[in-house]
């Protein structure tokens, strides 16, 4: 077939499988299922919220992403943070997610469920259940296997300044 130019069609020169196919024939070092109730919560921890990893180096083997969960609890924000050279997706499930992120915490944008949220590298930012009755769960992936958690020491901003989410494709309203 000729290469069109499609990664799904890109079969490598030894086959349509990775290279080394281990002595297990993948039995046990392929696919993983990680029960949502036998979490990791020995994962660095942020005031304010309960994480915990499904998907890591130490538990899968994981060498490119970390992925798991985090609860917040009714009318409780986290404190301050940034997770270093990482990416992250928050992915809200239940729950009002109110992000706030800035220097000072300046910014403000809100999720709810089926929503993502993008965090650029060395973003500080702060998580908000903007809910006083039902707690915030989402699931968390970041760009790396490293849980990385740097919590921050900042004086949040009196006044925040909202912000649409704006792209190439979707304007904001009015715009």
């Amino acid at each position: 077939m000729p290469h069109d130019g499609h990664p799904s069609h890109d079969i490598p020169p030894d086959g349509p499988h990775a290279p080394g196919v281990p002595p297990d024939g993948w039995k046990h070092s392929g696919v993983k299922v990680i029960p949502g109730d036998q979490l990791d919560t020995n994962t660095p921890q942020t005031p304010g919220m309960n994480r915990a990893a499904a998907i890591n180096a130490a538990r899968v083997g994981a060498q490119k992403i970390w992925a798991g969960t985090v609860h917040i609890h009714p009318n409780a924000k986290t404190g301050a943070h940034h997770h270093g050279a990482l990416e992250s997706v928050i992915y809200i499930v239940s729950g009002r997610a109110r992000m706030r992120w800035g220097e000072r915490l300046e910014y403000v944008a809100e999720a709810g469920p089926g929503d993502f949220i993008f965090i650029p590298p060395y973003v500080p930012h702060q998580e908000i259940n903007a809910s006083t009755e039902e707690t915030l769960r989402c699931v968390l992936v970041r760009s790396d296997n490293e849980a990385v958690v740097v919590n921050l020491d900042i004086e949040p901003a009196e006044q925040v300044e909202e912000v649409l989410w704006v792209d190439p494709i979707h304007k904001a309203p009015g715009a």
